[in-house]
């Protein structure tokens, strides 16, 4: 058992009152919406911002209901951006179950996930804290430039690390970093463990979305409940792929092309052995490296067991 799965073993009573305050998040808004709401509910996740709202107040064991309150709220932004997101991307499949653009059309899609966005911020609002609820809405306001960034650059040859880096910042790391503050601002940690443990979040965000990206290169279909190659697919240049047009040889006239669904195959192949991938992997370790920095010195309410071992798991799900 490695030691993210170890913790989540350990997490499992605040992780059940998580799911069960997800769950009464979403069940009264009629069949139309809770249902297909629930459906992405159930097809699980590794609940990785929950556990690091729960682990930065200092509550992964006994949670008080404000911070299994945060913790949902978080979780609910991330399930409302995977719904828009298969929407957009055209996703028929997400962790093994149909998504819910393609089992009840795009209609649908885009009312569940405003849906479950809302839910997010109504759960928030219980909690009690404004300055969470800030920090959410900065943190969603992000993400949406993020996505609206990636539109914008697809089957773009000359994107470059700079706005590679940002964009990553914006979608994925500003929802970490949420996390990680919002969770120490609900156990009343100090402003400085705030920053920490906030640059912990992006760090790990950063790292955890450049895997994702590696993963969508060298992973398995069957393991991830979902098609490899999507980004190719798409057009969505991503690190291996932005390092690999650095080099020479025939590979970077391939990437500057759109690519049949035969030739995606054949082309993950080639960037999965190809040195950009290993490159790619060293700048996600070196975030690892900067998050575990952050949590040495002024941690005195989150539990920095569970971060390190959040940590581990990151690296763990590629390796």
């Amino acid at each position: 058992m490695t030691a993210a799965e170890q913790l989540a073993a350990n997490s499992a009573a605040a992780l059940a009152s998580c799911e069960l305050r997800l769950r009464e998040a979403l069940d009264d808004g009629g069949p139309r919406v809770t249902d297909p709401a629930l459906t992405t509910l159930a097809a699980g996740g590794k609940r990785v911002r929950v556990l690091l709202v729960l682990s930065c107040a200092g509550q992964r064991v006994e949670p008080t209901p404000n911070a299994v309150r945060a913790a949902a709220a978080v979780e609910l932004v991330h399930m409302a951006t995977l719904v828009h997101d298969d929407l957009l991307d055209g996703a028929t499949m997400r962790r093994g179950r149909e998504t819910v653009a393609s089992a009840a059309g795009p209609d649908a899609a885009v009312r569940v996930g405003d849906f479950i966005f809302a839910r997010a911020f109504r759960e928030l609002t219980d909690a009690g804290s404004p300055v969470a609820v800030r920090l959410l809405a900065h943190a969603a306001s992000e993400l949406s430039l993020g996505e609206l960034a990636q539109g914008r650059a697809a089957f773009d040859a000359e994107l470059t690390l700079d706005r590679y880096l940002a964009r990553v910042r914006q979608k994925t790391a500003s929802l970490f970093e949420a996390s990680c503050r919002i969770g120490a601002l609900i156990g009343g940690a100090s402003q400085a463990e705030q920053d920490e443990v906030g640059a912990f979040g992006a760090a790990i965000g950063m790292a955890f979305q450049i895997f994702d990206d590696i993963l969508d290169i060298t992973g398995d279909s069957t393991t991830m409940g979902k098609r490899r190659g999507a980004d190719l697919r798409d057009g969505t240049i991503t690190l291996p792929m932005i390092l690999a047009l650095q080099d020479p040889g025939d590979l970077p006239e391939l990437l500057r092309g759109r690519l049949g669904d035969d030739d995606v195959e054949a082309v993950c192949e080639r960037l999965a052995a190809h040195p950009a991938t290993a490159r790619a992997r060293e700048y996600a370790l070196d975030y690892v490296a900067s998050a575990r920095a952050h949590l040495e010195d002024a941690i005195e309410v989150a539990d920095t067991e569970a971060l390190l071992a959040l940590a581990d798991g990151v690296v763990d799900r590629y390796s």
